[in-house]
């Protein structure tokens, strides 16, 4: 690309309000890619552990190793590995804005809005970062000169929507938002670059009051990316999804299953099980705002790995013989909560429940990935900061949600 054409693309890309609605429209673009496209590659893998999941549980004999495979194993796994197709397209988006040098340029451009926040626009390629994972963001941070700049980058990018909480926002937003889901998830990520914004304003006023110099950078030369670091990225990235899924999701998911058919083995009596019990001790915090047991069973399973939520609703969800072998979305359709006095059964997922539960998962605790990269980065306390300062936070917009959503819905 010429010199001229290079300063030109550049005052296009940082214009102070075309610029703006450039990367609005390039994260809108990946994020529709991500679900309309991805969604058609998921419904075919989605197939396929349907027919798996059917074929185990017509020919493994009834009983115990019947139940562990189609419940445990295919109901947790399965219901998360089908979210492979978006994970490889988010990524490569991701790189493409990565490797075409774009991100350096909305750093750039960011720093008229992050001046204002008490940071600078270095701080926004963390940032966006998060949005792949939160873990090496948070690694990234390094790259900031400013201890206090630094630290309140650790602490707002939680609110980055990284790959991990992709499954739970596809499952919960095309199911019971399938005309919207596209914008449901957009404005999701969107929400999270909002409150990280917030509260680093917040945290500004408290204890980072320091005077910013504007981020200045030498432009990098667009060029085209290279295909074969693409695919090293995506490969990469790929592999990692299918080693979490093979690792620590299976093993959450067969231990859930095991506390869900112990001690009366029994996943029909789920209500009688170790994990119902669990559940119920968490359940009067969790419900004012929307969730049930095994909801919040999921979302504290979800400290662990996001991924962990939709294998855990995989599993509890899986106690119903009707719906045992059918693929999550209609598991959760179909889910009711127990007949009360009159006989009625009541659905555990509405769509101001669905609001509320998509708000909370963007929003507590990140991860223990990111509470122990926060501590081994800056100080322990920080970490503990960051998981209480989101979770509480999650709760009371999941609140405001719920109770907001039940009125319009009404």
């Amino acid at each position: 690309m010429t010199i001229d054409k290079t300063k030109t693309l550049y005052k296009i890309l940082l214009h102070p309000v075309l610029g703006y609605l450039i990367f609005l429209f390039v994260m809108w673009l990946t994020f529709f890619c991500t679900f309309q496209l991805g969604n058609y590659f998921m419904e075919f893998m989605e197939a396929g552990v349907d027919a798996l999941s059917t074929f185990a549980y017509e020919n493994i004999p009834k009983g115990f190793f019947n139940d562990l495979v189609v419940q445990g194993i295919i109901g947790g796994v399965g219901g998360v590995i089908v979210f492979l197709p978006n994970i490889v397209i988010l990524f490569t988006f991701i790189s493409l804005i990565t490797e075409t040098g774009y991100m350096t340029i909305v750093a750039q451009l960011m720093d008229r809005v992050m001046h204002i926040i008490g940071l600078h626009g270095k701080s926004f390629i963390p940032l966006i970062m998060g949005f792949g994972c939160n873990v090496p963001a948070i690694l990234s941070t390094r790259i900031i000169e400013d201890k206090r700049d630094r630290l309140i980058t650790m602490l707002i990018i939680p609110f980055m929507s990284c790959s991990a909480r992709l499954p739970v926002y596809i499952i919960i937003a095309g199911t019971f938002f399938p005309e919207n889901a596209t914008l449901v998830i957009f404005c999701l990520y969107f929400l999270g670059i909002i409150l990280a914004m917030l509260f680093a304003l917040l945290f500004k006023k408290t204890f980072n009051n320091a005077n910013h110099r504007p981020y200045t950078v030498t432009m990098p030369e667009f060029h085209k990316p290279k295909l074969s670091t693409i695919i090293k990225t995506i490969g990469f990235n790929a592999g990692a999804y299918l080693k979490k899924m093979g690792g620590i999701v299976l093993i959450a998911s067969i231990l859930l299953w095991a506390l869900m058919y112990l001690p009366q083995k029994d996943t029909t009596k789920i209500e009688n099980s170790y994990i119902a019990s669990l559940g119920k001790m968490i359940e009067p915090v969790m419900e004012p705002i929307g969730f049930d047991w095994k909801l919040s069973v999921s979302l504290m399973t979800g400290v662990a790995a996001k991924e962990i939520i939709i294998s855990t609703l995989g599993v509890l969800y899986s106690d119903n013989p009707e719906t045992s072998q059918d693929v999550l979305e209609k598991k959760l359709k179909a889910a009711t909560h127990p007949q009360n006095d009159t006989k009625i059964s009541k659905p555990v997922f509405t769509k101001p429940v669905a609001l509320s539960f998509l708000i909370f998962t963007l929003i507590y605790f990140p991860c223990t990935g990111v509470f122990a990269a926060v501590g081994k980065e800056s100080k322990w306390k920080w970490a503990v900061f960051v998981v209480t300062y989101t979770t509480v936070a999650a709760w009371i917009l999941s609140f405001a949600t719920y109770h907001i959503a039940n009125i319009i819905f009404q």
